[in-house]
């Protein structure tokens, strides 16, 4: 009998354990589906990268886990989700873009950033036109 109650105490005290660092992770805002939904999204993400960014024209990826952002002045923003976050770079070159239907895959010149796949849909081809404006 000892020894289900030690193996009931285990199983509890496991239990209790297992309950208390699921409280902690969403008490901590961990895990949880991190997507762009709205242009609002894209557009805070961009002046939290560059204060002051301000898009005149923006695509998001359909399934939310990046955008391209252009200002005014020309400069293209890319956001993408980067683990538990995003990440954006200004796209400099126009060398690491290629476009597949309604997919476009974007390189940067930072090697630690990678390539993103954004499906953009019928706006991809607009958008893959747009680039040629940036160095090579």
């Amino acid at each position: 009998m000892a020894q289900w109650q030690s193996l009931a105490l285990q199983l509890g005290g496991s239990l209790v354990a297992v309950l208390f660092l699921a409280g902690m992770s969403r008490w901590l805002q961990l895990g949880g589906d991190l997507r762009i939904r709205t242009e609002g999204d894209a557009r805070r993400l961009a002046d939290e990268a560059i204060c002051g960014f301000d898009p005149v024209d923006l695509a998001l990826d359909r399934a939310g886990i990046g955008a391209l952002l252009r200002d005014g002045a020309g400069r293209v923003l890319l956001i993408r989700r980067h683990g538990g976050r995003f990440a954006a770079r200004l796209l400099d070159s126009h060398a690491g873009v290629r476009l597949d239907r309604n997919f476009l895959t974007v390189e940067t010149s930072d090697p630690h950033f990678g390539a993103v796949t954004l499906d953009l849909g019928p706006r991809a081809p607009q958008w893959a036109g747009s680039f040629r404006r940036l160095a090579v």
